[in-house]
This record gives structure tokens, sequence and C-alpha cells, in this order.
């Protein structure tokens, strides 16, 4: 009885899986309508001004040039006043999660923390440039991801409290898997791109692994493995460190190695939900397959470019037990 007024008292978060093609047939428009009331709250107040509007789509131009048809085709179906400044992910509030993630060739594992209400959640299969799988935030940004030429990324927080005027990762790392197929490749991208707040970003292919320190105040580091939590080359203040443990769930990433069980379990799997420091979900891309897997303590969820089924979980957060 303990045990089924414990299960009762768990959140729970909707998942969906859509596939949306090259986004010119109504179907990205339409789900993007419906999340439209909450995506517009991630818009700064001066991206709102004509000035901001202006400085984002300059921005996006200059960085992500490759983007740009697709970006003009997807606010044109949106059709807001703040449509393309929004999906430039060029004036959008800064954002501060939790996250693990490690990487090895040919497999990246992370978990994704944060506030389960401010998640979309939203796992998309799309061909803008290319095909292109991963769980989607804001419109067309990426939390994590993989292409059809086996290339795979991921993000967490950096760590530190830093905000510049910059591109978002998540639209960063829509670009990365639209236009690179190697890790190479993408970190060459990766380098000039300005970032608006300190993130960790971890990538993969069947030759490498490797993580990357990027920031609005620091150039592009390659980070001592592929692996990654909340922190970058320098630890965080002690008070941050007992919030967010990101040096603990670093150092046991690195002795777990790319264990999904591990990563469903303290420290790794987190349960502070209320503080967006919950783990929302366990990703496991196999990108030289085509292939990730979604992972919860009670269930999981496969999808594949041979095999993309669209559906909704609605699966419980928090420890099994």
């Amino acid at each position: 009885m303990a045990q089924q007024q414990q299960q009762k008292k768990k959140k729970k978060k909707t998942f969906r899986a859509i596939e949306v093609g090259d986004g010119a047939d109504g179907r990205w428009a339409a789900h993007v309508q419906a999340q439209w009331p909450q995506m517009e709250t991630w818009l700064t107040e001066e991206g709102r001004t004509p000035a901001g509007r202006t400085e984002a789509r300059a921005l996006f131009e200059a960085h992500l040039p490759e983007l740009v048809p697709v970006l003009d085709r997807l606010s044109a179906q949106v059709d807001r006043p703040d449509g393309e400044t929004l999906l430039t992910h060029a004036a959008i509030r800064p954002f501060f999660s939790g996250c693990t993630q490690i990487g090895t060739r040919q497999s990246l594992l992370c978990n994704y923390d944060f506030n389960p209400a401010d998640c979309e959640g939203t796992l998309v299969s799309s061909h803008f440039l290319r095909p292109v799988i991963g769980m989607q935030d804001a419109g067309w940004g990426l939390l994590d991801g993989m292409n059809d030429a086996g290339l795979a990324v991921s993000l967490t927080f950096g760590g530190r409290f830093v905000h510049r005027p910059g591109l978002a990762i998540l639209i960063v790392l829509r670009y990365l898997l639209e236009t690179c197929d190697t890790v190479d490749q993408a970190l060459a991208k990766l380098a000039p791109i300005p970032i608006c707040i300190p993130q960790n970003v971890t990538l993969v292919d069947a030759a490498r692994a490797v993580t990357v320190y990027v920031g609005p105040d620091i150039a592009m580091t390659e980070a001592p493995d592929a692996c990654a939590a909340n922190h970058q080359d320098r630890p965080v203040p002690a008070e941050q460190e007992q919030f967010t443990r990101t040096q603990e769930r670093l150092a046991a990433v690195r002795a777990a190695g790319p264990d999904v069980a591990a990563m469903l379990r303290p420290p790794l799997y987190q349960g502070a939900y209320d503080d967006g420091l919950g783990t929302l979900y366990t990703a496991h891309y196999r990108p030289g397959e085509g292939r990730v897997t979604y992972h919860w303590p009670s269930e999981s969820w496969t999808q594949s470019f041979d095999d993309f089924t669209e559906g909704v979980r609605s699966v419980a957060l928090g420890p099994t037990g």
C-alpha cells in the first residue's frame, strides 16, 4: 500500500514522437502553433524590439547561413509577429539545466535534467536539410540528436552564470547535425559560433568521441575526456556543488562508463524536479546504427531512421521502488 501511494505521488511527463519532414507541409507548424504560448516566453524583451529583431536575424545569417532558407520557410508558417526572431534562437532567455553525458565511439549516453513543465518533450524526425532525429525544444532547437551520417551530439550547462549576446546552443546542435558528417567537421563549425551561455557539448561519430567547453567568455576548449556534467575546467563554488553535485556526477559517470543502468540510478539519476534538476530522460544514441533509445526507470522507447513511429508516452519520473 505504501509503495502504491508513493507511485501515485510521482510526477509524470508526456513525451511525443512526431515526423515533420522538411517543414513545408504543415505538420511542423501545427505542432509549434500548439506549443506557441509556452514557446514565446523564451523570447527576451530586447528580442521584441525592432533593433533586437534585426540583430537576431543578422547573427543567425552570419553564423548559420545554410539554415537561413529553413528559417524563412518555418517562420512563414508560424506567422507570428515575433516568430522569426524566436526561431533564430539569438534572442532567447538564458536557461540553466543539469544533465550528465558520456560519449564513446558509436555511442552517446546522456541524462537530461530540467523542470518537467518547461521541457517540450518532443522527439522529432525531420529532413530540413538531411535526416535528423532528436529531442526538440523551442521550435526546432535540439537538446540532443543524431543525423544520417552517424554523428550524434548532446549538451549540458557549463556551470557558470554568464550571459552575453549569442546563439542558444539548441539551434547550434541542430546546425551541426544538419550540416556536418563527422566530429571534426562539427568542431570546425562550432568553434567560431558565439554561444550565449556556457555549455558543454559532447560529439560522437564512428572514429572518435569528444567533449568541448564553449561559452560567451571563452574560446572552445577540449575537455580531458568525452564526459561532462555541469562545470567546465574549474570547480564550481561549494554551495553550487552541494546543490548540483556536478563534480560528484562527473566522477560517477567516468567510473561507470557508458552504462545505461548507472544513468538510471543516483547520483546520475536526479530527483530534484521542483528545483529544475530532475532527470526527465536518459537517451542512448547509437548513431552508426541510426538508432536511439530513450530510457526511464520503468520503460524505454526506441526510434530509428529505418523505423520511426509517431506516438505518445506518458511516463513516471523518479526512481523505482
